[in-house]
């Protein structure tokens, strides 16, 4: 078995202390059995593994992701600038026209 040191937050620290204590076992037989349990079956195993990548995505996808993130920011800020320049030279023509008919 391999040792790790793992924080916890402070609810699961207190439970599984308590099992650890009320059973006299240590904690870290409880987190390895907790742990053959979680991923006794392998749709178990799966379903971790599609929530950890969406809530932590491997490595270099979270920067791909953030490229196109960003990439998608810039788009969208070009189109609201084209649109508002498109805007702008309707309004200049329309004042053209209507100075010109005056």
């Amino acid at each position: 078995m391999v040792n790790f040191l793992v924080t916890l937050p402070p609810k699961w620290e207190e439970f599984l202390e308590r099992l650890s204590d009320e059973h006299d076992i240590e904690i870290g037989k409880v987190i390895g059995e907790l742990c053959n349990w979680a991923f006794s079956r392998p749709e178990y195993k799966a379903q971790f593994e599609t929530w950890l990548d969406n809530a932590y995505p491997p490595k270099g996808q979270a920067e791909d992701n953030a490229r196109a993130a960003g990439e998608e920011a810039n788009e969208s800020e070009e189109k609201l600038e084209t649109d508002e320049e498109e805007e702008a030279h309707e309004d200049r023509d329309y004042n053209e026209d209507r100075e010109a008919k005056h």
